[in-house]
């Protein structure tokens, strides 16, 4: 199965009619995680056919309202929906209070168990893990303590070779399992079938990395996410603009770029574009200089890693 990205949001600042604020949908490994959720993006969502019910862990990169402040009307909407799933919401300090106090003076109190993971780390830590995925923080520089978030898929089963498996009639359906394992298989005469020789090598664990606004970070981001399969990364100006990424702590797209080129990873995404911008495709051009493979963020466009 591959790794699949659906923008929803990829704007900053104010929503416009044609313009939303960062939110993103990623489905990896059976798993549906809601980065971001800025004003809107429960619309975006039912624009694009994404059903709420499957969304059970949101990650919040930072408390600026372009990136949550449609959080609040999500998880209200999921109560009126009548859910009973719980829900998960990693995001910095203070976000449980925020939407505590708004769901509180609202007499809207959820129905369903609603859990808050508040970050205060500023160094990478892993926030979330099972035997599939595992999510961790990556830790950025902007006017307040933000996370972008590494999502890794762990290495899977491996893959039976049927064709060499036909040719031992001992081996049977019930020892597929064992065998996908890892496990050898000892026939009958005492002779032991390496796994190697029952097995393929399972495919190679995909990654994504989500960094949200920060400043240029040459030193800090690459060793983080290395060799990743997708790198978002915000480029709110162009270099004509940098002085002014360096003051509002914002990247440009060919310093986006030179990230994705440290940090050999295979494809670019940028976005987080700044209205002062009448055409996106020039984010594009710039950052290509750099790095060739760069992508642009629009609403609806989806990134499949096969």
């Amino acid at each position: 199965m591959s790794l699949k990205l659906t923008i929803l949001g990829c704007h900053s600042a104010t929503p416009r009619v044609n313009a939303h604020p960062t939110a993103q949908y990623l489905e990896i490994k059976n798993h549906n995680f809601l980065i971001d959720c800025g004003e809107g993006t429960q619309v975006q969502l039912r624009k694009y056919g994404i059903k709420f019910s499957k969304i059970k862990h949101i990650f919040i990169s930072h408390l600026h309202g372009d990136h949550f402040f449609g959080l609040v009307g999500l998880i209200s909407t999921f109560r009126l929906l009548n859910r009973e799933t719980e829900l998960h919401v990693y995001g910095p300090k203070g976000i449980k209070e925020l939407i505590t106090l708004q769901l509180k003076l609202s007499n809207s109190w959820t129905h369903y168990p609603l859990y808050f993971h508040e970050l205060t780390n500023t160094v990478s830590e892993l926030i979330f893990e099972d035997d599939k995925v595992e999510v961790h923080t990556i830790p950025l520089n902007h006017r307040i303590y933000t996370n972008g978030f590494l999502f890794k898929e762990k290495l899977g089963e491996r893959k039976l070779n049927m064709n060499a498996i036909a040719k031992y009639k001992e081996i049977e359906i019930c020892d597929y399992q064992n065998l996908k394992n890892g496990r050898d298989f000892k026939l009958t005469n005492g002779t032991i079938l390496k796994n190697e020789e029952l097995t393929l090598e399972p495919a190679t664990p995909k990654s994504y990395a989500f960094c949200s606004d920060t400043t240029y970070l040459p030193n800090q981001l690459p060793p983080i996410i290395k060799n990743v399969n997708c790198l978002y990364h915000e480029s709110t100006f162009l270099k004509d603009k940098e002085d002014l990424a360096t003051t509002t702590k914002h990247s440009t797209a060919e310093q986006a770029a030179k990230i994705a080129l440290q940090a050999n990873v295979q494809q670019l995404i940028i976005g987080h574009y700044s209205g002062r911008y009448k055409n996106i495709e020039v984010f594009k051009t710039e950052a290509q200089e750099v790095f060739k493979n760069t992508h642009l963020a629009e609403a609806g466009k989806v990134f499949e890693i096969n």
